[in-house]
């Protein structure tokens, strides 16, 4: 390991990593639990209900792979503050698109919001650069700890200024107001982080012999050739479009299918965000020492089940049980991902990595929420659960015939 002349702040960082994803995560429940009523109430379009998050998740994509190559380039503070600031405007729009009736600015919002939450959920790249191999499945599932915050802060926020409101489009201009100052609070907490993690990475890599330098990044095909990178990245791409497609819809199932009241989506929601992140801890701990391939197989079994049991579980507490299953069997499947993925990368290689798994997961979000509303819309609750249920359980059978991968013990591959 690298010579420190002062002990790095790694504890402090975390902190402030794990506040801008809470932050992050009050802005994600609100666009979970309303963008397709907001799409549809500006539009008036309810055969596009998943259009709303399936614009969001295609602009995702696209801040997700240019911010992770930018991260390996300038850093990864500047990217996450960028990610922040890009979510505030978007939000902003948003709002404005809302109290107009027009969807040429709640489309554009919803694309700048996307980019911003595809930039900042690249944290967990910084808090891999910040831990060595044995404990970074925990210090990853630390800094995700800090959605919970958010789980807390989103319905606090959120659910009275719905209370007692018609559904109608001028009664989200208000919380996508709240949501965009949110936002420009996010970027005060990411510019405080310091040094930067991908220094405090070079930092703690090991020593090279002297002399001798330091190997350039490798290109992305030669990174995806590498055992153990393609079903990390299979896993971690079905548990993420599982979960945002059925996550997404949840709020037209509750409020159009099972007839309950508007602001209670804001509970249900809180309660999968805490099915999310609030036993990561303990998830990170039990991946580092059970191996990253169970815990993969195991995070889609639990997403398979909770998904299909929406079909019988009409009541909001029932609901809510079902999305907190949901959200836990994605915790364990996207800590495992990104510790496999981070473990086979060096420092200069993480965020083009990490980028192009979130790119390509949320395109396939993108898609699955398409499929998933049509199917809602067309043929009822049994479709998207059951069709989301089997999705979840195709990538089990990759992680199962295909050979195990050995821990990797070393920072680059």
């Amino acid at each position: 390991m690298a010579a420190v002349s002062q002990p790095l702040p790694i504890r402090r960082n975390t902190a402030l990593l794990s506040a801008a994803m809470g932050l992050n995560s009050a802005v994600f429940q609100l666009v979970a639990a309303v963008s397709s009523l907001t799409f549809v109430l500006v539009t008036g379009i309810e055969g596009l209900l998943g259009l709303g998050p399936a614009i969001f998740m295609l602009s995702s994509a696209a801040g997700s792979l240019v911010s992770g190559r930018a991260m390996d380039r300038v850093g990864r503070v500047p990217v996450l503050a960028a990610g922040f600031g890009v979510t505030s405007l978007g939000s902003a729009l948003t709002a404005l698109g809302a109290a107009t009736e027009s969807w040429l600015a709640v489309v554009p919002g919803f694309a700048l919001i996307g980019m911003g939450a595809g930039t900042v959920a690249l944290s967990r790249a910084a808090a891999g650069d910040m831990y060595p191999p044995e404990r970074r499945a925990r210090g990853i599932a630390w800094v995700l700890f800090g959605a919970v915050f958010g789980a807390i802060l989103g319905p606090a926020l959120f659910s009275p200024i719905f209370a007692n409101r018609e559904l109608e489009a001028a009664a989200l201009v208000v919380p996508w107001l709240v949501s965009s100052g949110i936002a420009l609070l996010g970027i005060a907490v990411v510019l405080c982080v310091r040094p930067d993690p991908k220094r405090i990475a070079e930092l703690l890599a090991p020593p090279r012999p002297e002399g001798e330098a330091v190997a350039p990044a490798a290109p992305l095909r030669e990174i995806l050739r590498r055992p153990g990178v393609v079903p990390a990245l299979i896993a971690g791409l079905a548990s993420f479009a599982v979960m945002v497609s059925v996550m997404n819809l949840t709020g037209y199932v509750v409020v159009e299918h099972r007839h309950h009241a508007q602001h209670l989506i804001f509970p249900i929601i809180g309660a999968h965000v805490v099915g999310m992140y609030g036993l990561v801890p303990v998830v990170g701990t039990l991946i580092d020492r059970i191996g990253r391939a169970p815990a993969l197989a195991g995070g889609l079994v639990v997403i398979a089940v909770s998904c299909a049991g929406l079909e019988w579980g009409e009541s909001v507490w029932a609901t809510g049980v079902l999305l907190f299953g949901l959200g836990l069997g994605w915790n364990v499947s996207y800590v495992a991902a990104t510790a496999q993925l981070v473990d086979l990368s060096a420092p200069s290689e993480r965020g083009k990595l990490l980028g192009f798994g979130d790119m390509s997961g949320s395109l396939l979000g993108a898609a699955f929420v398409l499929l998933g509303g049509y199917a809602l819309g067309e043929l009822g609750v049994y479709a998207l659960a059951f069709g989301a249920a089997v999705a979840a359980l195709v990538p089990v059978v990759v992680l199962v015939t295909r050979p195990g991968t050995p821990r990797v013990t070393t920072e680059a591959a």
